[in-house]
Order: structure tokens, then C-alpha cells, then sequence
């Protein structure tokens, strides 16, 4: 049971981070989310918003920086 609690509150420490990096990026100005290869669709009432670009852009930075941290610890 201790296993779980710490696991939670390390979830819980990592969302707020994530909270406050994505907080911060919006007040940067960076066009995450509308970069060019996201998807948008307007309808009447309704929006679908799918930042394909975006995510995989992502994706990239995020596998770099844990191939670097991972290579720093050997």
C-alpha cells in the first residue's frame, strides 16, 4: 500500500508540473496547438481540435530529453 501512495502523489507532483509548463508556454506565446499539420474542424456547435503536429513535436523533445537524462545516468 505505501507503493501506491507514493506512485499517486508522484502522479499528482507530475500533473501540476505539467500544469505549470503548459500555463507557462501560453504566456510565451508559443503556437503549440496551432502549428501547421494540427487539424481543425468547425461545424455548427461544434469544434474538433487535433494538434497532430503538436503532439509529435512533442513526442520528439520529450524521447531526446529522456535519451539524454538515461545517457547522463550510466
Amino acid at each position: 500500500m505505501p507503493d501506491l501512495g507514493r506512485t499517486l502523489l508522484f502522479l499528482g507532483l507530475l500533473l501540476v508540473v505539467a500544469g505549470l509548463v503548459v500555463l507557462g508556454l501560453g504566456r510565451l506565446h508559443l503556437p503549440l496547438g496551432r502549428l501547421p499539420g494540427d487539424l481543425f474542424w468547425r461545424g455548427r456547435g461544434w469544434s474538433v481540435n487535433f494538434p497532430l503536429a503538436t503532439c509529435i513535436l512533442l513526442s520528439v523533445l520529450l524521447s531526446l530529453l529522456l535519451w539524454a537524462v538515461n545517457r547522463f545516468r550510466r
